[in-house]
């Protein structure tokens, strides 16, 4: 008889890629400590070559969000499939993602394969429509627990055929 599948396989997040008092010392860091975790779960290839390809994009335009958002995000061969990690900060830390309303205390880090360009916009898109919500962001800030926020992520991607 085959080994139940791991209930997270499907999700997008899992709580072991979400990062609570994430303590970062500027947006490369966090990135870092995000993707870490991806890399951790098998979700990414290479490291190095992955970080590459969303600092990279960093350089192109801010990924910063109005509400202390950061959104760094990648297209990468280095990337089985589409992933997102969470990092909130430690209270009385902020990380400078380029927003205008000032620095981001959530960090969601995307990743998804090269190959899937709409995908990668489709996920971007929800995710922002979901962040632009203050009560959505405040779930997130106040949660304080990893399967809390896994799920607020993956609920708001419910619709997302992935």
């Amino acid at each position: 008889m085959a080994e139940p599948l791991d209930r997270y396989d499907a999700e997008l997040t899992t709580p072991e890629m979400v990062i609570l008092e994430m303590d970062a010392i500027d947006k490369l860091d966090a990135t870092a400590q995000l993707a870490e975790r991806m890399h951790a779960a098998g979700r990414i290839s290479d490291l190095p070559g992955f970080l590459r390809h969303v600092n990279a994009r960093e350089h192109q335009l801010a990924t910063g969000l109005p509400g202390g958002i950061g959104l760094p995000h990648a297209r990468s061969e280095f990337v089985s499939r589409t992933t997102i990690a969470v990092g909130i900060t430690k209270y009385g830390r902020a990380l400078d993602f380029g927003a205008a309303d000032g620095p981001a205390t959530v960090v969601l880090l995307i990743a998804t394969p090269a190959s899937s360009f709409s995908e990668h916009l489709e996920v971007l898109a929800t995710l922002a429509r979901s962040l632009s919500k203050e009560s959505f962001r405040e779930s997130l800030r106040r949660a304080y627990d990893p399967e809390v926020i896994a799920e607020l992520i993956n609920s708001s991607l419910v619709f997302f055929d992935h």
